[in-house]
């Protein structure tokens, strides 16, 4: 027998009749025996219908005969949060639409007798029931009471299970039954010439492919699943910041909006978010991961299946009517802006097609407003860096499926990292929309907010600062009193800065830069040689862009300064001084030339950035620009160098689409799959010869961006006027800024050669740090 507890239960005047949420016969014993239970002695024992079964579609009429205008209060037997342990019945415990089997009712009956409780949801009358069905313009009215005596009691179980399962139930039905729903699609049919039994058809079609169909038992198992996925990762989160977002949802409806590093992503997040009490969050995947067990479980978890590209004006109607749906009913989403995920560790260009959706959703939603939470996720090691580095090189990416899932797994039980969770200013919508009368302008003006705001909330990892000081000296090996020369002056930098860190560490203490090198050198990415004197680190061989993967993370951060320490240095030539006009336009060049690999603000905001870069190099520059020789002078005095770190491998790449565009015949079709092997040939070649500095130059992504700058140039079409002569004009324009870097670059060799191991604090023995240290 069934031990229940309830809720304290509404009285009535009026009659009343209990609406049993029951899957089996058990509930509806348990369910009534409650009911005999609370019945007053000698009161009349209060009738009850059950929701489901042969007589579902008759509760409305069954309802009427029983009274005029009853009071109906809803019931449902739940397991309690406390008693919910072991992770077997976690697993196969029946959960929102799932039926619950004899035998695991037996189960849990026998083994624990103090396992469930009675939840008694919010009443309401027939009368207020048949207003707001005629209102809503359903089908049913039978089947809208169903539907609302179950969300009143989804209602009062997350009270008991936590706020979780804040899950979405009849999505299907309760949009489809709308009267405005069906006045959509018939507008849609005339407006793509189809029948509108056939667009009817297609619009069930897509919804059902897409919509999560959420239960509770998927949620659990998603989030298992979630924690053995990412077991090997210590999670920090910014949680000061997740408590404002978390006061900003009890008004509104957000949708986070992360960077996209790894698989990991959504499972590192969702728990996050949900210990702070938030609730599960649609998330907008792509269908490409809906493969056989993951996908299944993924989408009944909360995870929405679209397609990747669709040109469909149906299928763009029924994804933007399901938005509008979430918003009204202020559910959270989550889709990473990006589109896919990083090959280089740098922010890609945001994505605007959802973006899109989710504006027009939210005009035609009851939503007042939506707010973006830009979200950094950031990790020190990742296992699929090695894979998307040899992709770089030109290797296939391995299609998604079962295969590459189990391998993945694996993978995660020989790793040891951390990942760091923090969140930017949310963002919103309605104020953007009212600042901007054209809807593509504000679309993009939301993204590339989003975009900034993410990295500004990107902390500075002590990986990234380690992999930045090897990537800058990547032929030579280093010893600890050369790595400390490097490394401080850039934690002095990052504290000048004010730059977040990495779990707010003080990344200028030893035994962090210490531990951040041992775990590199674990991780196989950095090696160390002991036969010599003295112990030394070098890049391991072919490693060179999965450590660039760690660097990038924070590259954003240095990428004034590096365009800083370029523009002060004279053209190859010029004999006369530089002004600040000069500068100016050199600085807007190499802006423009720098424009698809990096977010820059307006140039106003550029020219500001920019000259409290150049200030912090010196704040007199501006009364010595007579002394051609002066900003040389200067830049190299200086014990910071960081366009060669930063800048130039992104030169190099470049250099080699540049000389490779001008070996193209003119008039023939260009052939882009041709046109990058010939360049990552070409530039292996040239780094076996010594002629790049960098191997990270050797990179498809690379070679894909020096494109896309080439196409908005006009470079690429071979139809184009005078293009022999303005290929060869963008490859010395290249040149000439790749030679500046390399300029920057001997300065700071010649600064490690001056370095005096007496200023190594006190602290870094010269045998540290050695593998598989802790």
């Amino acid at each position: 027998m069934y031990h229940v507890e309830a809720n304290e239960q509404t009285t009535s005047d009026g009659p009343q009749v209990y609406l049993l949420d029951a899957a089996s016969t058990l509930e509806v014993q348990a369910l009534n025996q409650w009911i005999d239970s609370t019945t007053p002695d000698g009161a009349q024992r209060p009738p009850s219908v059950v929701l489901y079964g042969e007589s579902a579609h008759q509760v409305a009429d069954l309802v009427r005969a029983i009274a005029k205008d009853p009071l109906l209060i809803p019931l449902r037997v739940t397991l309690t949060e406390k008693k919910r342990g072991g992770f077997l019945r976690r697993v196969f415990a029946p959960r929102g639409n799932s039926m619950p089997t004899k035998a695991w009712q037996r189960w849990v009956q026998g083994d624990d007798p103090d396992h469930s409780a009675v939840l008694v949801g919010e009443p309401a009358t027939l009368r207020d029931l048949a207003a707001r069905f005629e209102k809503a313009g359903g089908t049913s009215l039978s089947l809208f009471i169903r539907r609302q005596a179950s969300l009143a009691l989804d209602r009062a179980e997350r009270d008991v299970i936590g706020s979780e399962y804040k899950i979405p139930r009849f999505v299907v039905e309760d949009m489809t039954e709308q009267k405005k729903f069906h006045d959509g699609m018939a507008e849609l049919a005339t407006q793509v010439g189809e029948d509108l039994p056939e667009v009817e058809r297609r619009v069930h079609t897509i919804l059902n492919e897409m919509v999560a169909t959420e239960t509770r038992r998927a949620v659990e198992m998603w989030g298992t699943l979630g924690a053995y996925f990412s077991r090997a990762y210590q999670v920090d989160v910014d949680r000061t910041q997740l408590q404002k977002v978390r006061e900003l949802n009890k008004k509104h409806p957000l949708v986070f909006l992360p960077n996209h590093r790894s698989y990991l992503d959504p499972l590192v997040l969702r728990p996050a978010l949900l210990t702070e009490g938030l609730p599960l969050n649609h998330v907008m995947g792509g269908i490409n991961v809906g493969f056989w067990p993951l996908g299944p479980i993924a989408k009944r978890s909360g995870v929405v299946l679209i397609q990747r590209k669709f040109s469909d004006e149906i299928y763009k109607w029924t994804l933007r009517q399901y938005m509008s749906f979430l918003l009204s009913k202020r559910f959270n989403l989550e889709w990473y802006i990006e589109g896919g995920r990083s090959r280089t560790g740098k922010l890609r260009p945001p994505r605007f097609g959802l973006l899109t959706y989710l504006v027009d959703a939210l005009e035609s939603s009851d939503a007042e407003d939506v707010y973006l939470v830009p979200t950094s996720i950031t990790y020190d090691r990742l296992h699929e860096v090695g894979a998307m580095a040899a992709e770089s090189h030109g290797a296939q990416k391995q299609a998604e499926g079962i295969r590459m899932a189990i391998g993945y797994i694996r993978a995660q039980g020989k790793l040891r990292g951390n990942v760091y969770l923090t969140f930017g200013e949310p963002i919103s919508v309605r104020s953007i929309l009212a600042e901007n009368e054209d809807k593509r302008v504000a679309v993009q003006k939301i993204a590339i907010t989003v975009s900034h705001a993410i990295n500004d909330s990107t902390p500075v990892t002590p990986a990234a600062l380690v992999t930045m000081a090897l990537l800058g000296i990547e032929d030579r090996a280093l010893n600890v009193h050369e790595m400390w020369a490097i490394i401080s002056p850039l934690a002095d930098y990052i504290k000048k800065r004010g730059l977040p860190t990495a779990g707010g560490v003080d990344i200028s203490e030893v035994d962090v830069v210490r531990s951040a090198v041992i775990a590199q050198v674990n991780a196989g990415v950095v090696k160390r040689f002991d036969e010599g004197p003295e112990p030394v680190f070098y890049l391991a061989q072919d490693k060179h862009l999965v450590a660039a993967f760690f660097r990038n993370n924070a590259i954003h951060y240095f990428v004034m300064r590096a365009i800083g320490e370029l523009v002060v240095l004279p053209d190859q030539g010029q004999t006369g001084a530089s002004t600040p006009e000069s500068i100016w336009k050199s600085a807007l060049e190499l802006r423009d030339l720098l424009k698809f690999e990096f977010f820059f603000g307006d140039k106003k905001d550029f020219g500001d950035r920019l000259e409290a870069e150049v200030a912090l190099i010196d704040p007199d520059w501006r009364k010595n620009l007579d002394d051609p020789a002066y900003a040389a002078k200067k830049l190299e005095s200086q014990d910071l160098h960081l366009a060669h770190r930063v800048l130039q491998p992104i030169l190099e790449a470049y250099q080699v689409v540049a000389d490779q565009l001008m070996l193209q015949p003119t008039g023939t079709e260009f052939d882009k799959p041709t046109f990058v092997a010939q360049c990552l040939g070409a530039a292996q070649a040239r780094r076996l010869r010594q002629q790049l500095d960098h191997s990270e130059a050797i990179s498809g992504e690379l070679f894909d961006t020096a494109l896309q700058l080439a196409d908005n140039r006009g470079l690429v079409d071979p139809s184009g006027d005078n293009l022999a002569q303005r290929r060869r004009d963008f490859a010395r324009e290249i040149n000439e800024w790749a030679r500046k870097a390399r300029v920057v670059r001997d300065m700071a060799h010649r600064m490690l050669a001056e370095v005096d191991p007496l200023t190594v604090p006190a602290g870094v023995p010269s045998n540290e740090p050695r593998e598989g240290d802790a």
